[in-house]
């Protein structure tokens, strides 16, 4: 009996095996993550958690996965999410032994198999890359940090003054949540390399960085919720289907410009010039990881920090109560000394404003601006954490992430009204429940090895964008400004 007979006398014997493996295999999947509760059919399948992710609202699905199961809830065969802060907070530890997981990071490469600081999964090289960065980033190399962004918040007021203002007579619409961008992309650009980009007095995204961003991400989120992530990471298929630095538009070109800016600042001394890029240089960064570092904080630094600023400005647009307050207190710290009357207001006088640092503490809760699960993989032998006051084993090869808003709008934490913008939660005598919120609010800028390098740069472009525009929005007319472009920013 030649080996086609055979195959063909035993095909239903080989149909069956082989259909018994599958389902062996994925009875095995289930039984290991059985303890956690979680839709059952999240147990053999990732279609529910595809489905979220590629619907762009996977952060709501999450919540509303939380809020049904608890804590810490199953949403895939081998994958868990969790919105407990004391949870996310001992997987983030400086000495974590999780590590970020391969299939969601490395979607976020700009070159195949090459990895910067966000899509580094290998904790040594990582925390390595990021004590390279650390100085430049929090301010105490970059003496012209302040300086740099007080000169962006300026084209932005210019812009606001000498082109939007609406009278009686004459509207002028102004698409608030795009210009936003403009200004962070500006002030990223200044910041990082030395040089704007020129949004803000071009007043227009300028060779389609914004445009090609968005289709980048799409692209990204896309290949990361089927598990197609890994095409990309194939030499061949990255030059033929990824940007190139010859394009004469888009992200290519914001590729080349930052390699053009990156080079410049290389041909000049570090000491003339104490800024981000000289930072990074004097700590040991050159050549292609210069490049790729100087992108990333172009793209992870403008787009968050957007999100932050939309959503805090569209909180303050609904609630005139809210708004009402804070002009109050800015108009009683100009007329006492505490805020300056003319230029930009400095840091230090941002922090004293309790109403202010309220709104955008309530703001960013709200409005969380980067709602991203972050997936980890629980280490090898597994971990036994605590999880509401029980013990909880998590087998090893286990990925977890986290639910933004299920930890940030959660009633057990914030009251319940957590889901409401009430600035005032952050202004109570209760100091053991106001130090229980700050911890999980800073969550917000993540924790220990992965937190956000750019949260100082953040926080300063944030407070003076919220402090000096405040008087320009009742004179605009806003356009673009809404709930779905706040949580497109974010997702």
């Amino acid at each position: 009996m030649g080996l086609v007979e055979l195959v063909l006398e035993t095909r239903w014997l080989i149909v069956g095996s082989l259909f018994i493996l599958y389902f062996l295999k994925k009875f095995q999947a289930y039984y290991r993550l059985r303890k956690f509760k979680g839709p059952l059919s999240c147990g053999f399948s990732h279609f529910l958690h595809t489905k979220a992710v590629l619907s762009l609202r996977c952060e709501r699905w999450y919540k509303e996965m939380t809020d049904q199961y608890g804590s810490i809830v199953r949403i895939g065969p081998n994958a868990l999410i969790t919105s407990s802060p004391e949870l996310w907070a001992h997987i983030n530890a400086v000495r974590s032994p999780y590590k970020r997981s391969d299939w969601y990071y490395h979607a976020a490469r700009f070159k195949p198999g090459e990895d910067h600081v966000f899509s580094e999964t290998n904790n040594e090289r990582h925390d390595r890359r990021r004590k390279q960065m650390l100085m430049g980033y929090s301010g105490k190399e970059n003496l012209s940090l302040e300086s740099d962004i007080d000169l962006r918040v300026l084209d932005f007021l210019d812009l606001i003054r000498n082109r939007y203002l609406s009278t009686e007579d004459c509207l002028k619409p102004m698409d608030l949540a795009k210009k936003v961008q403009y200004l962070t992309l500006d002030v990223i650009s200044t910041v990082g390399l030395g040089n704007s980009f020129g949004m803000l007095k071009a007043d227009k995204d300028v060779n389609d960085y914004i445009k090609s961003g968005e289709e980048g991400l799409w692209v990204s989120n896309f290949l990361m919720g089927t598990g197609l992530h890994w095409i990309m990471q194939i030499e061949w298929v990255g030059r033929l289907l990824g940007p190139s630095t010859d394009d004469l538009k888009g992200f290519g070109k914001m590729m080349a410009t930052t390699g053009q800016m990156v080079a410049k600042r290389l041909q000049s001394p570090t000491n003339a010039r104490s800024d981000m890029l000289a930072s990074f240089i004097r700590h040991g960064l050159i050549g292609n990881e210069l490049w790729m570092e100087a992108f990333e904080q172009v793209l992870a630094g403008s787009d968050t920090t957007a999100s932050g600023i939309r959503g805090i400005l569209l909180c303050l647009l609904s609630n005139p109560r809210v708004y009402k307050k804070l002009q109050a207190e800015i108009d009683g710290a100009v007329q006492d000394g505490r805020a300056p009357s003319t230029g930009i207001i400095s840091d230090a006088q941002l922090r004293r404003l309790e109403y202010l640092q309220a709104v955008i503490r309530e703001g960013l809760r709200i409005f969380v601006p980067v709602v991203n699960i972050f997936a980890r993989d629980v280490p090898p032998e597994g971990d036994e954490v605590i999880v509401d006051g029980e013990s909880v084993q998590i087998p090893g090869g286990t990925w977890i992430g986290y639910s933004a808003l299920g930890m940030h709008l959660n009633k057990a934490t914030y009251g319940e009204d957590a889901e409401v913008f009430r600035p005032e939660r952050w202004l109570i005598d209760d100091k053991d429940h106001l130090a229980n919120m700050t911890r999980v609010n800073d969550l917000i800028f993540g924790y220990g090895r992965w937190k956000c390098l750019g949260q100082t740069v953040a926080l300063i472009e944030i407070g003076k964008t919220i402090f000096e525009v405040h008087d320009e929005l009742p004179l605009l007319t806003i356009v673009g400004l809404d709930i779905l472009t706040v949580l497109e920013g974010a997702a």
